[in-house]
C-alpha cells in the first residue's frame, strides 16, 4: 500500500514515526477532514449505504471475518423501539492489542464510524464496551464521546447538528476483565449488568440482541473502516487486500496487524491483507530480535493456532486456514525465534483458556 487509511492521523512505520503520536481532538480531527463523511453519509439514503458497505465486502476486524454489510442486512425493519449497536473493544485475546490504537489516537475516527453505522441500520442507541484493564483509553473515548455531544454530532436533536432528524446516543461501558465477554453475546449480557456469559443462538443479536432489541455488535476496527469505503467508494477499497485463493470471500481493504514477540521492532502496522507474514516481520518489524531465526507465529491471537517455519510466506488474509491454522483472527501474530520452548507455550495458552473460557 502507498499510504495508510485507517492510521493517516497516526503516526506508524513505514510512513511516520510513532514518537510523534497524539490524540487527535475533535478540532483536529474535523480540520484533517473528520466527520465530512458522515456529512456525506447523511445525504444518501440509509439502505444506500448497507449496499454499499457490503459491495465493499468489508468482513468483520474482531477475529470471526463475517461480512460486516451482511450483518447489517439481516436487521428486522424498525418497528419504532430501541434499535443498539454494541461496539466491542473488549481486546482481550492475548497479543491483540490493534483496538487500542484507534482509542487511544483517534477516537473521532471510531465516532465517525459509529455515527454512520447507526444512521445506516436506524440505531438510536450505540454502547462502547471497553476492555477494563484500558483505564486510560476508556478515559480518552469517554472525552471523545463528550466532544462529539458538544459539537453536535450525537444527542437528541440528530446527527451532525440536526442535519437529520434521527438522533443516536453514545455510551461507554466498561468491562471488568472477563475474556469471555468479546464474545458478542457475553457482551450484551454484560451491558445489560450480568455476568458475562454466552447465549444460545439462535436467536442472533440482530433480531434479539440487548434488552430483548435488534443489536448490531461490531469491532473498533471495523467501524473505522466504514469511514474510508463511504469516502472513496467501493472499487478503491477493493483495490486494497486481495481475492480469495480458495474460492470464498474475498479479503479487501487494509488491516491493522498488532506483531509481537521475537522481533525488533513490535507494534501495529497497517498493511493490505494479503502481506505475508515473512513481509510483515522482515520488513514493518525489521526481522528477527538478534538475528534468530523464526520458529512460528501464532497467526491472530492464541486462539488461532501456529504457522511454522514452512509457513513463514503464508498470506495474512482471511483464507490462512489452509495453512491448518483455525484462521486470521485479528491478524495479531505472536512471533518465536528458534530458542522457544513450544511445548511451554502451548501449556501457557492452555493455561490461560482453561481460566477465562471453560468454567
Amino acid at each position: 500500500m502507498n499510504e495508510p487509511v485507517l492510521t493517516k492521523r497516526i503516526p506508524t512505520h513505514p510512513w511516520g514515526d510513532p514518537k510523534d503520536r497524539h490524540t487527535v481532538g475533535v478540532e483536529e480531527f474535523v480540520r484533517t477532514g473528520g466527520y465530512a463523511n458522515l456529512e456525506k453519509a447523511l445525504d444518501r439514503k440509509p439502505d444506500e449505504i448497507i449496499e454499499e458497505v457490503k459491495g465493499a465486502v468489508l468482513r468483520g476486524r474482531g477475529g470471526a471475518g463475517f461480512p460486516a454489510g451482511l450483518k447489517w442486512s439481516f436487521l428486522p425493519d424498525a418497528d419504532g423501539g430501541r434499535r443498539y449497536l454494541a461496539v466491542n473493544c473488549d481486546e482481550a485475546e492475548p497479543g491483540t492489542f490493534k483496538d487500542r490504537l484507534l482509542c487511544d489516537f483517534d477516537p473521532h475516527l471510531v465516532l465517525e464510524g459509529i455515527a454512520i453505522a447507526c444512521y445506516a441500520c436506524k440505531l438510536d442507541t450505540a454502547y462502547f464496551f471497553i476492555r477494563g484493564e484500558y483505564h486510560h483509553q476508556a478515559k480518552v473515548m469517554q472525552r471523545a464521546i463528550e466532544e462529539a455531544y458538544e459539537h453536535g454530532i450525537f444527542g437528541k436533536q440528530g446527527l451532525l447538528k440536526g442535519k437529520t432528524d434521527f438522533a443516536v446516543d453514545c455510551h461507554l461501558h466498561r468491562g471488568a476483565g472477563a475474556y469471555i465477554c468479546g464474545e458478542e453475546t457475553g457482551l450484551l449480557e454484560a451491558v445489560e449488568g450480568k455476568r458475562g456469559w454466552p447465549r444460545i443462538k439462535p436467536p442472533f443479536p440482530a433480531v434479539k440482541g440487548l434488552f430483548g432489541r435488534p443489536t448490531i455488535v461490531n469491532n473498533v476496527e471495523t467501524l473505522a473502516a466504514v469511514v474510508p469505503i463511504i469516502e472513496h467508494g467501493v472499487e478503491w477499497w477493493k483495490g486494497h487486500g486481495c481475492e480469495s485463493a480458495t474460492g470464498g470471500p474475498p479479503s479487501y481493504g487494509t488491516k491493522l496487524m498488532g506483531v509481537s514477540g521475537h522481533v525488533e521492532r513490535p507494534g501495529v502496522y497497517e498493511c493490505d491483507l494479503g502481506i505475508p507474514l515473512r513481509e510483515l516481520v522482515e520488513t514493518h518489524c525489521q526481522g528477527m530480535r538478534n538475528g534468530k531465526r523464526f520458529k512460528g507465529a501464532i497467526a491472530g491471537g492464541v486462539s488461532m493456532g501456529v504457522l511454522g517455519p514452512d509457513q513463514f510466506d503464508a498470506p495474512m488474509d482471511f483464507d490462512i486456514g489452509r495453512f491448518d491454522v483455525l484462521g486470521l483472527g485479528t491478524a495479531c501474530p505472536t512471533v518465536f525465534d528458534e530458542d522457544t520452548d513450544m511445548v511451554a507455550v502451548a501449556r501457557n495458552i492452555a493455561r490461560f483458556f482453561k481460566n477465562e473460557s471453560c468454567g
